[in-house]
This record gives structure tokens, sequence and C-alpha cells, in this order.
């Protein structure tokens, strides 16, 4: 009874102060000392939940614990003020300062969350409207094809240039979206992709359809106020772009077939522009697109590796392992030699072969200095590729205008 009443008193104590040992001295009830300086106090280490266990287990005699049973109520007073967490103690510091891992991967803040409803947010990070890097890539062969099919010592169009802007967002968006659709059980799997927003089911594939739907429309919209034959050729595309994500289970190089579909603006610029394609120029333009995403795509896949090997899918980093700078190499001189074809048979001025060649002095950074290790660095490096397409690009313009 005594040990009820002190038990209650000390549960009153407790409840005045949220962070407090708990001290309890009960009479005749002393644990041993041991050679751990830690276990000779019970302020430090017991808990509500262990402290009768330690006692019963260290008494000297059974008559200390006659009536066992007692203990079970005053321990429900720790229990309620306590539940499962720890009481201040050195062994609950060491908690706090190791989280459980959870297993869900937190999605990163952006300005989706700053700016946008929180209904459109799922939407938002649907299309990567948070990570602009896709759009550029897409953008830049289009712009370019644009420039060179310039009148030389004049401006590219700057209305068709919005329009092939506004079309890279769409489409990036929308390619994105059917890649969602058609991965989600792989995306389940991947570290990186498990907090997409189909797959950790914070938008259901029917509402991801509906999106879909949306994003083809407004591209559709965009591609009618072009000419007929790029109407025809922006079509032919969409072949592409539906059946890309199936080529990771089928072959180790959709790297090379994502640059089939994602430089298709090096040939769509120039029709839009033209109203034909020159197959001299725009054939070696396109080409080099390929080989800069095989370059680029290529370092991404480094990120996912492992948990490619683990699901069962396919990739040009998994295909190269150990040679893959030695590839990616190739890729890059094969993709610096076509443009400067390509910008010989359009009669582009010198301008742009200094530009040229500053591009194949990022190009080369990119490859030498890479860590395939480092999810982090083939990322940077990744992401770098946008001021690549902009020193091309660059290059071009300032040929065009200075022939």
């Amino acid at each position: 009874m005594a040990l009820y009443r002190l038990s209650r008193i000390n549960g009153r104590r407790l409840l005045r102060c949220r962070h407090c040992y708990l001290s309890i001295t009960v009479s005749g009830i002393n644990p041993p000392p041991t050679s751990n300086p830690s276990d000779n106090s019970l302020h430090s280490h017991l808990n509500a939940s262990n402290f009768f266990e330690y006692s019963k287990r260290n008494s000297s005699s059974k008559q200390q614990f006659y009536n066992y049973d007692h203990l079970i109520r005053p321990y429900g007073v720790y229990q309620t003020l306590f539940g499962n967490s720890h009481i201040s103690t050195l062994a609950s510091k060491e908690n706090e300062q190791e989280p459980k891992n959870t297993g869900n991967r937190k999605i990163d803040q952006s300005w989706i969350d700053e700016y946008l409803p929180e209904k459109a947010r799922p939407y938002a990070r649907l299309a990567r409207l948070d990570k602009p890097i896709g759009t550029w890539l897409l953008a830049w062969p289009c712009m370019w094809s644009i420039t060179m099919a310039a009148v030389p010592g004049s401006l590219p169009d700057f209305k068709m240039m919005a329009l092939f802007g506004s079309g890279a967002l769409l489409l990036r968006g929308a390619g994105c979206t059917i890649n969602d659709l058609l991965d989600q059980d792989i995306d389940r799997k991947v570290e990186r992709t498990r907090s997409r927003p189909v797959a950790s089911g914070i938008l259901t594939p029917f509402q991801g359809l509906c999106f879909l739907a949306f994003q083809l429309s407004l591209g559709l919209g965009i591609l009618l106020q072009l000419n007929n034959f790029s109407r025809v050729l922006g079509a032919s595309s969409l072949l592409l772009v539906f059946s890309y994500p199936l080529m990771k289970r089928l072959t180790f190089w959709p790297q090379a077939y994502l640059g089939l579909t994602f430089n298709w603006g090096a040939l769509l610029g120039w029709a839009a522009v033209r109203g034909s394609l020159d197959p001299a120029i725009v054939l070696p333009l396109y080409a080099s697109g390929v080989f800069w995403t095989l370059v680029y795509d290529t370092i991404y896949a480094h990120q996912d590796k492992e948990d490619d090997v683990r699901v069962g899918v396919k990739s040009t980093a998994l295909r190269f392992a150990d040679s893959t700078k030695e590839w990616i190499t190739g890729f890059g001189i094969a993709c610096i030699g076509s443009l400067a074809f390509s910008g010989l048979y359009a009669n582009i001025g010198w301008p742009y072969y200094t530009f040229l060649m500053a591009a194949s002095g990022q190009l080369a950074w990119q490859i030498l200095t890479v860590d395939l290790s480092s999810r982090a660095d083939c990322n940077k490096k990744f992401v770098s590729n946008k001021w690549f397409g902009a020193l091309v690009f660059t290059g071009i313009l300032c040929g065009r205008l200075f022939p």
C-alpha cells in the first residue's frame, strides 16, 4: 500500500514537469552496483515499463515482492503519463538522435507547395512542373532547329519559339503522366520514384488519365497553329511518346529510344519554319540530339541502377556498367561532330564554332568528373545539360546573325 501511495505522489509530481527523471526510492529494494556506472542509478536508465521488472530480477528476497500484483496499479500511472515514449534518459536522447526510418521518402518542398492550391499540387508534380530540366532538354533541340532555319542575318521567329516552348512544357508533362501511369508498379519499388502522385496513391489512375487528356488537348491546340506538314510530323511523334515507357522492359537501350523521342523537335522546328525538311541539315542535327541524350540520360540512369536490378528493368547504365565513361565519351564526340556537320551544311558563321567549342568543354567536364557511384553528383551533372543546350543555341543564333 505504501508503494502504491508513493507512486501516486510521484505521478502527480511528474505531471507538473514535461521532462523529468523517474525518482522512486523503495525501502529494501536496492539494485546491486555494476561495473557500468550507468546501471547504478534508476534515474538515468529505467523507464516506467521496466522499473518493476528490473527490481524483480535484482531483488535478494522473494519477501520483498510478496505482493507483486499491487505493482500493476502504480505501473499504470507511468504508462498513462508516458505511453510508449522514454523518460528523459540517456537512452531516450540516443533515440531522439536516431529517428526511425519509416520507409517513406519525403517529398521535397518547392514553389508548388507555396503558390498552388492544395488540390492542384499532385497534378503539378505529375507534370514535373517543379523540375524544369526535362522541359529545357526537350525545348533546346526545337530552338536549335528554329534558329538554324532563320534567314541569315535575321533573328529567329519569336512567335514560333514561344509556341514550341509552350509545347515542350505540355508534351514533357504529358510524357511524364504516361510514364507514371504505365510504370506505377515499378515506381513503388524504387526509392526515388515511390512518392510520385500515382505510385503513392495520391492520384488514382483515372484521375491521371483525365489529366493526360487535358494536357494533350492543350498540345493539340498548339500543333494546329503550325502548317499542315508540321501537323502530320508532330502527331507522328505521339507513337514514340506513348511507347517509350515500355522500352525499359524490352531493351538495355531505352535511353536511345528516349533520344529519338526527345529530339523530334529538331525535325519539327525546321519544318514549322520552312514547310519541309532539308535532310542534309536536320538529320545531323537530330542525330546530335540523340547522341546528347545518350550521354545525359545514361548518367541519369546511374542513380537508379541498384533499384533497376532489383525490379528487373533495363538501362544503358546497366549495359555499359564499368565502361560507361568510354561509351558516353564516344557519344559526346558523335554529338559534337554531328552539330558541326549540321552547321556546315546550313552555312552558319564562325561564331557558331566558337560556342560549339565551349559546349564541347562543358560536355567533357560532365563526362570526366561525374562520379557514377554518387546519386547526387549524377543528378548535378544531368541538370547541368541545360547549359550545354544554351551554349549550342547561342552559337547558332550568333552564327545566323553574323554569317
